[in-house]
């Protein structure tokens, strides 16, 4: 497996709640907009580092799995972050990876066992904020899912040749530009889609502190799968392998979508008669360490054992 970069996030989530004309809190089931953010002060001035549309004529088309590098991270929008840091790190051994403010939000990412990265989101900032507002709708939970590309533009046309509406596409910073697809087209989901170059970042971006940490639990759990229900193996099929380049196996009623430089995986259950979106995450603990069962009261999803 690829060493992990860890890129710098801008500053996104207005942005997709303008593309789509409606408040963030408001799209989807479980899911909003792409959430982390790292203010860019300086790549507005950079100039022609933003790819020419021109370039990219008469080349080969890419293949899914070309233009999707990786499944980087599972969000997980709760009011307060400090009430999540017993569980993911005192519990499940989950060590801080990188954090920073955002506008109306704040931000920070923990890394598993193997790799795989949860991401937590909390409100900050006037009560009538983007994800307040989330928050007050569908409750603390999943927010979304982000895969890294190599090609942003590349990678939105494909969607768009899937039958997908692209919503919030910004290529303006070349450190970091991105798009989305929203959870109504995206089974309960919303997907983001990100170029990352952090080599263009500004050198005074400084990371975010951290709430307070309980000692980490000695063995580290590792965080395998974001498990999602959709109502058809077809549908399925058709996002997260088609459009996103996902290598599929079937497990007997269980789809596994895995990206080869990813720690995480997409495990689909399918039921036609459930609500589409995310159902569980699925982690392998220590042996010594029971896992709670149900939904996890300050995360809002249930933390099952993987099978």
């Amino acid at each position: 497996m690829a060493a992990r970069t860890k890129p710098r996030r801008l500053d996104h989530c207005s942005r997709f709640a303008l593309a789509m004309k409606r408040p963030p809190a408001e799209i989807g089931s479980r899911g909003g907009s792409r959430s982390q953010a790292r203010t860019y002060r300086a790549g507005r001035g950079i100039a022609g580092l933003a790819p020419d549309p021109e370039t990219r004529q008469g080349r080969a088309p890419m293949s899914p799995s070309e233009l999707i590098r990786d499944l980087d991270h599972v969000a997980i929008a709760v009011p307060r972050a400090a009430d999540v840091t017993d569980f993911l790190v005192g519990e499940l051994g989950a060590r801080p990876l990188d954090s920073g403010p955002g506008s109306g939000f704040l931000w920070w990412q923990f890394a598993f066992g193997r790799g795989g990265v949860v991401e937590i989101l909390e409100p900050h900032g006037p009560p009538d904020g983007f994800l307040h507002r989330f928050l007050e709708r569908q409750g603390h939970g999943v927010h979304h899912v982000t895969f890294m590309v190599n090609d942003l533009a590349a990678a939105a046309d494909h969607a768009r040749s899937q039958g997908y509406e692209v919503v919030g596409y910004t290529d303006e910073f070349p450190a970091w530009k991105e798009a989305f697809l929203h959870p109504k087209q995206a089974q309960g989901i919303v997907v983001q889609l990100a170029e990352s170059h952090p080599e263009l970042e500004p050198s005074e971006t400084q990371d975010f502190r951290f709430p307070p940490l309980p000692d980490p639990a000695p063995e580290p759990m590792d965080l395998v799968a974001v498990r999602l229900n959709a109502h058809g193996a077809a549908r399925a099929r058709h996002q997260w392998e088609a459009t996103l380049g996902g290598i599929c196996q079937d497990r007997n009623n269980l789809l596994e979508f895995r990206w080869a430089d990813s720690p995480l995986c997409i495990r689909v259950e399918i039921d036609p008669h459930a609500n589409e979106g995310p159902v569980a995450l699925d982690v392998l603990p220590a042996a010594s360490v029971p896992l709670p069962e149900g939904q996890n009261p300050v995360l809002g999803i249930p933390f099952r054992p993987a099978r």
